[in-house]
């Protein structure tokens, strides 16, 4: 019977979901996700966990299969993320190579080979590779161009040219992110002749279209070993070849020009460019920073003053948050907070905005300034943002230095709200709970159904708190 009402329910979409009804937990995402048109598994799933579901690594490897099968590859590759990234499941080598090639699919070859990037693991990417030769996955450039990048960014360049000669073995084209990794990892290496090596064949190859993406990289380079002539040089190449109109071309226009310490030349840009773009789309943001980089505070205060002046309908907080870290940097704490109140008139300041003073409060080591303004941040209502991890630790590690457990439960309370806890921001809320005289078995209770397992630290609460 409940197969059947599914069934009437469901529509086109009915093959996907029949599979899902055959396990308890996946019949309770289809039979919840049924009633919209695009089913969305990933609210669903939160639901379960908080309502005590249980969920095994195998349920979800499971899933992300049957969907990647039904070509279902956003959901997959939600679904493959939030396994490690809610649920701190690890990652195994077949897993990484699912997700690759989900990545592949739905964002495109450069998101794919950031992922071991940004989990700086040589030893899963060799494992990855591997296992992707074996499945006739590794026919292509994309994963050689992933590990290309890795080794760039670990320094263990000599790999990369074996690499590249194992490509040209196998009949693999060197194709335009082969040869831009390579270029990365010589700028990396800080190798420039290399580097004008590859730029030169880009240049001399009609196969290779060369952007201004590519001489701004080349500027990159020479202004990494201070040959800032050159990187002038490769910078006036980038302003012929990028589009007049455009946010991102301009912000690595001004960040590049501030990099060569040519304040001139900055303003230059700036006063050329700005003219072909609408108001919105001009990165005032990135200016204040620019200008401020150069020690030229007078200057961003300027910027953000014909930028303020022009927010008629919508502030964007983002802004001021620049000219908040240019004020911290310099210890100009009072102008700071009359720039924060004055923005605050009416309107109510993003989350970010009262991170950015609870980050400078820290560096100056002016903690209680910083708990308060990092509670304020928390209480923000604001999808998506994170405190920084740093200024968080700062404050909780200065609470628990006072002995100021309230202060510490009431930060972790705050925390909730952005989402599943760490181990280590439990054993904190463990360590201030016991010192209050308080329970700690709805705080294990917890630790269990966002899948951590009672480790020896908690053991500690379990034997010598009260429950």
């Amino acid at each position: 019977m409940v197969l059947y009402l599914h069934s009437a329910l469901l529509k086109p979409q009915t093959h996907l979901l029949f599979l899902l009804l055959l396990h308890p937990l996946l019949s309770t995402i289809a039979s919840r996700s049924s009633e919209t048109q695009k089913p969305r598994f990933l609210p669903v799933l939160e639901q379960w966990v908080t309502e005590g579901g249980a969920v095994e690594k195998q349920e979800l490897q499971s899933l992300v299969r049957l969907l990647k099968d039904f070509r279902r590859f956003n959901h997959a590759l939600e679904i493959s993320q939030w396994m490690t990234d809610r649920r701190y499941f690890d990652l195994s080598p077949s897993d990484a190579a699912a997700r690759l090639n989900l990545i592949h699919r739905v964002h495109g070859l450069e998101d794919a080979e950031n992922i071991y990037v940004q989990e700086n693991s040589v030893e899963k990417a060799e494992a990855t590779m591997q296992k992707m030769k074996k499945l006739g996955m590794a026919k292509t450039s994309f994963p050689y161009n992933m590990l290309i990048n890795l080794y760039s960014q670990n320094g263990e360049h000599e790999k990369i040219n074996i690499l590249m000669q194992e490509m040209e073995e196998n009949g693999i084209p060197l194709d335009k992110y082969t040869l831009r990794n390579r270029m990365i990892a010589y700028i990396a290496a800080s190798d420039m002749p290399g580097m004008e090596t590859i730029l030169n064949r880009m240049e001399e190859d009609s196969n290779f279209i060369v952007d201004w993406k590519i001489y701004s990289m080349a500027a990159s380079g020479y202004l990494k070993v201070g040959m800032i002539k050159k990187a002038c040089s490769m910078l006036k190449m980038m302003e012929r070849m990028m589009p007049l109109q455009g946010r991102k071309s301009l912000e690595f226009l001004i960040t590049l020009y501030a990099n060569t310490g040519h304040k001139g030349e900055l303003y230059r840009v700036w006063n050329t460019y700005k003219q072909s773009n609408e108001p919105m789309d001009v990165p005032y943001g990135c200016m204040i920073s620019s200008l401020a980089k150069l020690d030229d505070i007078e200057g961003a205060e300027r910027i953000f003053e014909e930028w303020e002046s022009q927010c008629t309908e919508y502030y964007d907080f983002r802004v001021l948050n620049r000219l908040l870290v240019a004020y911290c940097k310099k210890g100009l704490f009072d102008k700071a907070e009359s720039a924060v109140k004055k923005a605050a008139e009416g309107r109510i300041p993003y989350a970010s905005t009262w991170n950015a003073l609870a980050m400078g409060y820290t560096e100056s080591k002016q903690m209680p300034k910083a708990i308060e303004t990092l509670k304020k941040a928390l209480s923000v209502d604001r999808w998506g943002w994170v405190p920084d991890s740093s200024t968080l630790t700062a404050c909780l590690d200065y609470l628990e230095g006072q002995g100021d457990f309230e202060g510490i439960e009431e930060i972790i309370s705050l925390l909730k709200n952005l989402g599943p806890l760490s181990r280590d921001l439990y054993h904190r809320l463990l360590r201030a709970s016991a010192a209050s005289g308080k329970s700690v078995s709805i705080i294990l209770d917890q630790m269990k159904v966002d899948g951590f397992t009672a480790d020896e630290e908690a053991y500690k609460f379990l034997e010598t708190g009260p429950s």
